[in-house]
């Protein structure tokens, strides 16, 4: 998940280059804008996926305890 969240960050700082050099910026600009959208694109994205692999984590966890309740049964039930 990390490779992709990298690769997509690269992608978008390349693209982001591209755009900025076509506006006639100087280069100094050009890198530090789209370093800048780099880092704060990856570290958007990296914590958007740990937010959502935590909440399935959790879902599913929750979801295999109801199951074992159910089939196993415990001391409530019983």
């Amino acid at each position: 998940m990390n490779k992709i969240i990298l690769n997509f960050g690269l992608l978008v700082f390349f693209f982001s280059i591209i755009f900025f050099t076509q506006k006639g910026l100087p280069i100094e600009k050009v890198l530090l804008n789209s370093f800048a959208i780099f880092i704060l694109l990856t570290t958007m994205l990296s914590l958007i996926v740990i937010g959502l692999i935590k909440a399935i984590n959790k879902n599913s966890l929750d979801r295999l305890e109801s199951m074992t309740e159910q089939t196993v049964g415990n001391k409530k039930h019983e």
